[in-house]
């Protein structure tokens, strides 16, 4: 087990450095942060000592050299437009984004797996055949529509709901948390159900299909055969058995809603990550901009990693595989 993930490791350090090559030399030629921390009112003199500041005049892999040099000792940089370390405003959103994406995927498997059971055990049902049908405007819509649909009919219309920000949070040192006042949840629960309706459709789309496979196979018919409840074969062995490719889709939605969140934030003014870039896209931040597509890559990274062990966890046939076949 400790090769295992040591080897993953080795392996993920050759990625790590191809992104961070391709977002730095992506966001280099992007925009000049020089107008938008100068103004419209500076000399030729205060332009040139800033990009010596800055380092802009040095060679592309200078720049990047010194760029890696510093982030593997933690270090990105400062944002060029609010003049901060780049880790301090990350680290400061990361809570915001952390909890958004959570919820979302929550929202998605409680949902989205007791439905694709349903529908596959009962695929013949009306219900079922409904469930589906609905579940089509999960997979249709994108989710900045479905977000402002949502903010029209339970923020504006109904007023239910607030329609932007993140709510009352409590400060709990390094962590700030929605979960504990009763504005922070009533905030979570408009974006958190945009971002996480499209994954819900594909989790219960996925486990039906699985469900239907198990369903027709053998050792099903056998159980039934015996006389085995079918409470036990639908739970005890059918949805078992269908957990593997789950959680390959839920392990990768994780990393995805963390890093696509940028859509929903912006939506609902959600004050995490996603927002930060959005906003540093506009006055050409490269530090801010770099240093996020870095720490998604080291998310998915982690969340494959993560998601290898639950295959060693969950199927035996891997741990009998490692211990020589015996």
């Amino acid at each position: 087990m400790f090769a295992f993930i040591v080897s993953r490791l080795l392996q993920a350090i050759p990625v790590l450095l191809v992104v961070g090559f391709i977002s730095f030399g992506m966001f280099a030629f992007v925009g000049d942060p020089i107008l938008f921390m100068l103004g419209q009112d500076f000399t030729v003199e205060q332009k040139e000592a800033l990009i010596r500041q800055l380092g802009l005049d040095q060679p592309f892999l200078v720049q990047y050299g010194h760029y890696l040099w510093a982030a593997l000792h933690g270090n990105f940089g400062m944002s060029y437009r609010l003049a901060r370390p780049v880790s301090t405003l990350l680290l400061e959103r990361l809570p915001a984004t952390a909890e958004l994406a959570l919820s979302a995927a929550a929202f998605a498997m409680i949902v989205g797996m007791p439905l694709g059971v349903y529908t596959g055990i009962k695929r013949d049902a009306l219900s079922s055949r409904l469930i589906l049908m609905f579940s089509l405007v999960g997979v249709s819509l994108p989710p900045f529509l479905i977000g402002i649909l949502m903010i029209l009919i339970f923020a504006v219309l109904l007023g239910w709901l607030p329609s932007f920000g993140r709510g009352e949070v409590v400060n709990l040192g390094i962590w700030t948390t929605g979960f504990l006042t009763w504005s922070g949840i009533k905030a979570l629960v408009l974006p958190a159900i945009s971002l996480g309706l499209f994954p819900l459709t594909l989790n219960m789309r996925l486990v039906r299909a699985e469900m239907l496979e198990v369903l027709r196979s053998d050792y099903i018919k056998f159980a039934k055969a015996r006389g085995i409840s079918q409470r036990a074969i639908y739970f005890g062995h059918a949805l078992k058995n269908t957990l593997v490719p789950v959680i390959t889709i839920v392990g990768l939605q994780i990393g995805g809603l963390i890093a696509f969140a940028i859509v929903t934030e912006s939506v609902f003014q959600w004050p995490g990550m996603g927002l930060l870039l959005v906003q540093s896209i506009g006055t050409a931040d490269i530090p801010v901009m770099s240093a996020y597509l870095q720490l998604i890559a080291v998310l998915f990274v982690v969340i494959n990693l993560l998601v290898d062990l639950l295959y060693y966890a969950v199927d035996p046939r891997l741990r009998i595989g490692r211990g020589g076949g015996h």
